[in-house]
């Protein structure tokens, strides 16, 4: 099993190969290392002695057969010496699928996404190379060429690793389809297909001992493990301090009932376009992107369902943030009665724009029919609350209703609405903790609560809002006592309790 040095030259008489016995083998450059090592019998109980090589140097041929002692012993590891990722990826995709078909695999828009890793990462970045020969190294290399795409580096980058991977870029008329940069999320979840396939050559098929995108992303170290931020109700209490002082008590905050439904009232009453948009939000909590790629063919106004299947992120639809983020949610009349009038809204807008309207095929939209931007929502919706606290101020300084709804462009019934209760801030997605928040505070069952959210589990849900759910409901009953007039207590009570003289 020790390497030695052996050339392709042959005796020019004879014309058999002259291997180690070449006169010129001494020589620098001239010939490889090779090594032979014991393999496991054949099926005929035959020996076997296979030969690697060549190397450059003996180091090397020494690093390898290391390699290949580590997995000797394995039959099936011996056999699979020369599978490449490519093909290993695409058999173990072929396994998913056929576990997808009995019912018990992947949803099939997981599939869809680990098929697209494949096919544009996977297969034209390292699919040529060997399982028994990847290290770290080539995904690292395979990362960086990917953050490299459509980006001014991609220009000045000739490297090999970037051409296959620009090639397999869909394009139209000579223009790539996607010109925005791979996000640091999309390559964790490269990595995430990547690194399950590896586990698989080691644990399952054994070709190798160990696996190379392990510690290729690697946490921060040094801090503690932060637990899971919990929301925090608006009270009376802390609205009013934070009108004195400006500070916002905590990270994540949610509005009461009343305070969500004044935002709604004032964005409707402010005849604003996408107040369908945070209405569904408000009451049902999908996520941002979630909205975003909400596509028509997935609401049912009829049957008053949508079906949550897909997010929107970096210009790109993607997958549900996880599994239990596919799907359905049943719709209460308000809601849809909301969404019809947004529908027709939208013909008339279709109609206004003729052959310039884009049809996105998405629920919410610019009103030329392509799809929204996420942050669009996320700004509209500080625009509503800036302009709700804005209004109030004005009206602090002796301004009328009809002045303040010119100033800022507005109705005068949304001034009016603005007026009612003071409008503290979060954020859009707090919109979100707050439907959690108020479906668990008016009794809905927690596990109907988390499939709506799309949680993980239960737990996760009561761990995250039990608190401020109950904090909500307790604050609801202040206000029903407070809300019923009960002026003869104090002399009912006094009947009660001071005992007669007699």
């Amino acid at each position: 099993m020790k390497p030695y040095k052996a050339c392709s030259c042959r005796d020019p008489e004879t014309k058999r190969l002259l291997g180690k016995q070449c006169p010129n083998i001494s020589k620098k450059g001239h010939g490889g290392w090779y090594a032979r090592y014991e393999a496991p019998k054949s099926a005929n109980g035959k020996r076997r002695q296979p030969r690697i090589g060549p190397y450059d140097t003996e180091k090397e041929c020494k690093a390898q057969l290391g390699k290949v002692l580590g997995t000797a012993a394995q039959p099936k590891a011996h056999d699979e010496r020369n599978t490449t990722l490519g093909e290993y990826l695409e058999r173990r995709y072929a396994w998913r699928i056929s576990e997808a078909e009995t019912g018990e695999g992947l949803a099939k828009s997981t599939l869809e996404a680990e098929r697209e890793t494949i096919d544009l990462y996977g297969k034209p970045g390292l699919g040529h190379i060997k399982i028994v020969d990847l290290t770290d190294e080539h995904f690292r290399e395979l990362y960086a060429a990917m953050r490299k795409i459509n980006r001014p580096e991609e220009q000045g980058d000739r490297s090999e690793i970037l051409r296959r991977l620009k090639e397999v870029r869909a394009v139209r008329h000579g223009k790539r389809l996607h010109t925005r940069p791979i996000s640091e999320s999309r390559i964790k979840r490269v990595h995430a297909v990547l690194h399950g396939a590896l586990t698989d050559a080691v644990k399952l098929s054994k070709i190798r001992t160990d696996n190379p995108t392990d510690g290729v992303w690697r946490s921060k170290g040094g801090k503690k493990k932060k637990g899971r931020i919990k929301p925090l109700l608006w009270t009376d209490e802390r609205v009013e301090q934070w009108l004195k002082t400006g500070v916002v008590p905590a990270k994540v905050m949610v509005w009461t009932a009343a305070q969500t439904g004044n935002f709604l009232d004032f964005a409707d009453a402010s005849e604003e376009r996408l107040y369908p948009a945070f209405h569904l939000d408000a009451y049902y909590g999908p996520r941002r992107g979630e909205l975003v790629a909400a596509e028509e063919q997935h609401l049912s106004l009829e049957r008053a369902r949508l079906h949550i299947l897909q997010s929107q992120s970096d210009d790109e639809l993607d997958d549900t943030k996880s599994e239990a983020g596919w799907r359905q949610v049943p719709l209460d009349p308000e809601t849809v009665r909301v969404h019809r009038a947004w529908h027709k809204r939208k013909l008339e807008e279709r109609l206004r724009w003729g052959e310039l309207y884009e049809d996105s095929g998405r629920v919410y939209c610019y009103e030329d029919g392509k799809e929204l931007k996420p942050e669009y929502l996320s700004s509209r919706f500080g625009i509503l609350i800036e302009r709700h606290g804005n209004i109030r101020a004005k009206a602090a300084e002796g301004w009328p209703a009809e002045r303040i709804a010119r100033k800022f462009r507005t109705t005068e019934a949304a001034v009016a609405v603005a007026l009612l209760v003071p409008l503290p801030p979060i954020r859009f997605h707090d919109l979100r903790h707050g439907a959690a928040t108020m479906l668990l505070a008016a009794g809905v069952d927690d596990k109907f609560v988390s499939e709506v959210l799309g949680h993980a589990s239960v737990s996760f849900t009561k761990d995250v809002y039990a608190v401020v759910a109950e904090e909500m409901a307790a604050d609801a009953t202040r206000r029903i006592a407070a809300f019923i007039p009960r002026q003869n207590r104090l002399s009912a009570v006094g009947a009660i309790t001071v005992p007669s003289g007699g």
